[in-house]
């Protein structure tokens, strides 16, 4: 059945409503910048969580506030003053394979950066060109890894485009950071990246209805995938497409393969 750009927009906007609420917020890896009020401190928890954003909601959780706390619950604070003695208790942590090499590289390089810049968003401005943030995100990867003291094992837990990966959880961050709506799960903390930049993150989830829903018609999940499922979601809203983030997750998760309305099914996609 031909899809009907009115109708789906619909069918997702009241999805996006559904999910895009405070409730949200508890079960998701978001809790941990929400713990925060300083900008800096959100910035760093939340990179953090991104970062460790993959397994199960409760252990992401529950490492993120791990890490948290051997950082005295003050990121920033703790980024910038912290002391060779102060570091030792983090050789104990790891996440899957993100372990103490990768914990204590990714401080190091914290304290390098905001030793120069207010704000991470800097190291994710793309050119100025660009319509989305997919050059602030290989600037961001390349920056991280310009330190001579970079450890080869740790790019395999920051994503660039340029290795095709669909970088989920590095858009996810750059969701919470910019997006600015009145519902209270993302932030808008940063105002020089515009939400119409952004790319919907792309998880296993995300993708099955995303697909189910004909909004990614390509067969391999990739940065091309991530990319043909944000340009369909502009369809919708060209000014906020990430916004269906929200309902595209929320459905994949909690209602897993619906219920859908039959006529959304299988559609033949949105791009003419």
């Amino acid at each position: 059945m031909e899809l009907s750009i009115t109708e789906l927009k619909s069918f997702l906007e009241k999805k996006y409503l559904r999910y895009n609420q405070p409730s949200f917020i508890e079960n998701d890896p978001v809790r941990i910048p929400h713990l925060f009020t300083k900008k800096q401190d959100i910035e760093i928890s939340g990179l953090f969580a991104a970062i460790l954003a993959w397994g199960q909601r409760v252990t992401i959780k529950k490492k993120c506030l791990e890490l948290m706390k051997m950082m005295d619950y003050a990121p920033y604070d703790f980024i910038l003053h912290h002391t060779e003695t102060d570091l030792k208790e983090f050789i104990r942590f790891k996440h899957r394979t993100f372990n103490a090499t990768d914990t204590l590289y990714s401080i190091y390089f914290l304290r390098h950066i905001y030793r120069q810049y207010e704000s991470l968003e800097d190291l994710f401005l793309p050119e100025s060109s660009d319509t989305t943030v997919e050059s602030g995100l290989i600037r961001f990867h390349n920056i991280f890894f310009s330190l001579e003291e970079a450890p080869h094992r740790t790019k395999k837990h920051i994503p660039t485009p340029t290795r095709k990966s669909t970088c989920k959880r590095m858009n996810m961050y750059l969701r919470w950071m910019v997006r600015k709506d009145s519902h209270g799960v993302d932030f808008g903390l940063w105002n020089r990246l515009k939400p119409h930049q952004l790319i919907c993150p792309v998880d296993i989830h995300v993708d099955r209805v995303a697909r189910r829903l004909g909004l990614i018609s390509r067969k391999q999940t990739d940065w091309l995938t991530a990319l043909e499922l944000t340009e369909n979601l502009r369809y919708l809203d060209p000014n906020d497409p990430v916004k269906y983030d929200f309902a595209l997750f929320g459905m994949g998760v909690l209602e897993k393969y619906g219920p859908y309305p039959e006529k959304f099914m299988n559609s033949p996609g949105l791009i003419p």
